[in-house]
């Protein structure tokens, strides 16, 4: 696409893209809320449940780092149906579980499915969206997934009230289905096929020399920090907040919300300054080192319990704004790292690398704020979450400075 491609066909490709992302976020939070009724009806206990998650994780995350490498060889378009695909036949074969192994059918099918999403969206975004609008593309790709997993929830809870969890699974299976057809009408704006390549092509050191780059390495470590901040937050703020606030749970999930909501509406915010600030490494440190003090002020007991509400909301606005400017920042790490920019050979299992470090962090995140909480040490969970984020931050600027340097 032309760097001056109509508005309407970058918003037609930004708007497919996003409703992909926003099915594959669906299924990060279909199957939890529906634990209650899986567990008496299959039999098993919280430690089964937890490694159906653990299973996602780990498959999307490998997957991930993989799939970049079939999006370089195959185009986008293609590995992104077939992921949205694969999702639909998950959602079918959790409504058709018997036991408790095809519920782990189920969740294999999910992780490979999700593991698509960030290597074909973003080469899509990158290639068919013009340059000046990829800071609003980038931002609503962030918001769909935050609408995906309330779009997952309220699928769950529907279910648990009304359909069951094997409407769950089916209602799941239709909107990615819907997604699919939507992604092949669109076939003329989206299309990116690449020929097919001989083994020699891509063969060798072509297909993980990126691995040698340090700026990739940060961008990684930057998303995986990131991602155990955010999973370790969504995991346990309820029972953190209660017992150092006294709130009642349905307080906690409350300042949750909030959490998510502000994230939403940074995102949006977010997608205008990178578009008019472009140096998107001051931008993520600035609205990380905000969330942090949030986060800071939020753990030391202080504040009265109104206000942790608006704490939360606080803490969502800053790792919100920072999405868009990140995504842009780890474009300018693929195209001004790698030899050819957007045309390389290697661009697509960049993004894939790079982005495992979110599955990484959404695994490794709980279970070591877990870990901590079982070890009584509630009270370091938000300073944890500080920690990480200032953590973040430095990566992220020592990214900036690979890349200007590069």
């Amino acid at each position: 696409m032309t760097p001056n491609a109509p508005v309407r066909a970058d918003a037609v490709v930004i708007a497919l893209v996003g409703m992909a992302h926003a099915t594959s976020h669906l299924f990060h939070l279909l199957l939890p809320p529906l634990f209650p009724l899986l567990m008496p009806d299959f039999g098993f206990g919280y430690t089964e449940a937890g490694f159906l998650m653990t299973v996602f994780f780990a498959i999307s995350g490998v997957g991930q780092a993989l799939a970049g490498i079939v999006v370089d060889r195959y185009g986008a378009r293609r590995v992104l149906m077939a992921g949205v695909g694969l999702l639909a036949a998950s959602g079918l074969a959790l409504a058709a579980a018997v036991n408790y192994s095809m519920l782990l059918l189920a969740v294999a099918l999910a992780g490979v499915g999700n593991s698509v999403f960030h290597p074909a969206d973003f080469s899509l975004l990158n290639k068919k969206v013009s340059p000046a609008r990829l800071g609003y593309a980038f931002s609503v790709h962030g918001l769909s997934g935050n609408l995906g997993w309330a779009l997952g929830a309220t699928i769950s809870g529907t279910a648990l009230a009304w359909a069951g969890w094997r409407g769950a699974g089916v209602a799941a299976a239709l909107v990615a289905l819907c997604s699919v057809a939507a992604l092949q009408l669109a076939r003329p704006l989206l299309d990116d096929e690449r020929p097919r390549v001989g083994a020699g092509a891509t063969a060798g050191a072509t297909t993980f020399g990126f691995l040698g780059l340090p700026a990739i390495w940060l961008a990684f470590m930057f998303f995986l920090l990131v991602t155990a901040a955010f999973g370790g937050l969504q995991s346990f703020s309820a029972p953190v907040l209660g017992g150092i606030y006294g709130l009642t749970a349905a307080a906690g999930v409350a300042a949750l919300t909030g959490y998510l909501l502000g994230s939403a509406a940074g995102m949006v915010a977010g997608g205008f300054v990178a578009v008019r600030v472009h140096a998107h490494e001051r931008t993520v440190g600035s609205a990380l080192i905000g969330a942090a003090v949030f986060a800071s002020v939020l753990a030391s007991g202080l504040p009265p319990a109104w206000s942790v509400i608006p704490l939360m909301v606080g803490i969502g606005v800053g790792v919100g704004l920072a999405g868009p400017s990140r995504d842009l920042l780890v474009r300018r790490v693929a195209t001004e790292s790698l030899a050819g920019g957007n045309a390389s050979p290697a661009f697509g299992r960049v993004y894939g690398f790079v982005y495992s470090g979110l599955d990484v962090g959404l695994a490794l995140g709980p279970l070591a704020f877990g870990m901590l909480l079982d070890a009584g040490g509630r009270d370091g969970v938000l300073p944890g979450v500080a920690l990480l984020q200032i953590l973040a931050v430095l990566t992220v600027l020592a990214m900036g400075r690979k890349v200007s340097r590069a």
